[in-house]
């Protein structure tokens, strides 16, 4: 079944000159020059422009049943073979050595790397027939973080679908209306920020959480251990919500006159720059580094030892509580960032060549790091959400750019596989308790619909009630569809 589109609001341009538009999407954006716009400088609390307002109309309002979303982003390729789409009768270089094991769905399997997850499917809606046309990483990142298919030259020009969210509804609570729990995973090499306002403007990239690494370029560590230790976890409080040494509450409010002076300099500074992108407004800033409950959200040691060992002591584990810990406290949009890292390296691109130093992947597989980890950390995160009433409010997605071959090379590894994978969806009021689509026998090509990077992110806007069909402005004025192709998944919406 395939959701029927509602017809869009009547746009003011189109309705008092008709023929100055197009009848779709694809035909407004190809008329005259959509180049889009240089990123602005950082400005965390900018509003939606008025501009835009006066084009495109208000906003559409965040009245659907989904509130806030948790982004669960894999960046590097996780493979839906050892986790989410066993092949048990394909040959042993296809299906690998892990075990098929029941889930909570009759005559559903999962890998046996994924046993949490396998006694909570009831509670997603697992998609196996995700599939698109590339292979390469960058291209496939920059489709699915946004939703919008493009050539190299744009893979960091399209604002996230996270920044959308943040350009048309704001923060929430003070919270930055997108946030990355971690938020420095680079692909590369070189490596290459994905997480980006593009021409929506840097003030809508995400706010990261983590501490940037000294170094941003994975392929550039050296000396990585074949086994190296699950149980490492982040830092992930903010260093912009640290008081300097000595500095106070109270110290603080009183440095609050100060914003005029910084204000005023600000503001002459921005009338001389071309981009005009330099935001002043730091009344909010202020706001939000003296809010006691925001400084709480972000403060992982008030969680229990029992509910942080039950998401695992792991880098994962502790993204995934955290981001659990922003959304009750107010926040829209969480991106849990989890895929290349200093100390694991490319965690999901499982080529297995000498540098990275990795077992076989199905061994890979069950580290609690690898597709364990986010095993235990997902199905806990689910669960805690749905214990601290926030589940039916909130849309869990997993998400990563592609799968991996069906055939392990012959360095016990698997390659770039665009063709098929698997993705889930969970809360918000999706129709959960089933799977849907499916691929042939060796996991390469879906047998049924196949669903693409335009039709996950149709779907998130559905859940969030954000018409496909509303104008952005980009910083030159220039309008763009929210998301120009595209449909939701109609069984899972």
């Amino acid at each position: 079944m395939i959701a029927v589109r509602e017809q869009p609001a009547v746009n003011p341009v189109a309705a008092a000159f008709p023929w100055l538009l197009p009848t779709n999407r694809r035909g407004l954006l190809k008329i005259g020059s959509l180049s889009l716009a240089g990123a602005a400088m950082p400005g965390l609390f900018r509003a939606p422009s008025a501009q835009a307002a006066t084009v495109s109309g208000p906003p559409p309002a965040a009245n659907g049943k989904a509130r806030s979303v948790i982004f669960l982003w894999m960046g590097g390729g996780v493979t839906h073979i050892d986790s989410f789409d066993p092949k048990p009768e394909a040959p042993e270089e296809i299906r690998g050595t892990l075990s098929p094991i029941a889930t909570s769905l009759p005559g559903v399997q999962f890998s046996e790397a994924c046993p949490q997850l396998a006694k909570i499917a009831h509670k997603i809606a697992l998609v196996r027939s995700y599939s698109h046309d590339s292979n390469d990483h960058l291209l496939s990142q920059a489709y699915t973080l946004s939703g919008r298919k493009v050539p190299m030259s744009q893979i960091q020009t399209e604002p996230n679908i996270g920044s959308v969210v943040s350009h048309l509804h704001g923060p929430r609570n003070l919270l930055p209306g997108y946030i990355a729990t971690y938020g420095w995973t680079r692909p590369g090499p070189p490596p290459y920020n994905m997480f980006v306002g593009g021409w929506l403007g840097e003030q809508h990239a995400p706010f990261c959480v983590g501490r940037e690494p000294e170094v941003l370029d994975f392929a550039l560590t050296s000396g990585r251990e074949r086994n190296p230790n699950p149980h490492v976890e982040d830092d992930l409080k903010p260093r912009s919500l640290e008081l300097l040494e000595g500095l106070d509450h109270a110290r603080l409010s009183n440095r609050a006159d100060l914003r005029a002076t910084l204000d005023g300099a600000l503001r002459r500074i921005e009338q001389k720059s071309p981009a005009g992108g330099i935001d002043g407004n730091y009344d909010n800033a202020f706001r939000l580094l003296s809010s006691h409950d925001v400084r709480r959200a972000f403060d992982l040691a008030l969680e229990t030892d029992a509910n942080r060992a039950e998401y695992g002591r792991t880098k994962i584990g502790g993204r995934c509580l955290m981001a659990c810990r922003l959304v009750e406290a107010g926040a829209r949009f969480v991106m849990v960032d989890y895929g290349y890292d200093g100390l694991y390296g490319n965690l999901w691109d499982n080529h297995n060549v000498p540098l990275q130093n990795f077992p076989h992947i199905s061994e890979m597989a069950k580290r609690p790091y690898h597709v364990a980890g986010i095993d235990r950390a997902f199905a806990a995160l689910i669960n805690d959400l749905e214990q601290r009433g926030l589940l039916d409010s909130t849309l869990v997605v997993f998400l990563t750019e592609f799968g991996r071959t069906p055939k392990i090379n012959k360095d016990g590894g698997r390659d770039h596989w665009g063709a098929a994978g698997s993705i889930f969806f969970a809360g918000g009021g999706t129709r959960v308790g089933q799977v849907v689509g499916a691929t042939d026998r060796q996991g390469a090509y879906p047998t049924t619909r196949a669903y693409g990077p335009a039709d996950i992110a149709a779907t998130i806007y559905q859940f969030l009630h954000i018409p496909t069909e509303h104008l952005l402005h980009d910083q030159h004025n220039r309008p763009h569809f929210v998301l120009p192709e595209g449909e939701p998944i109609g069984p899972v919406v």
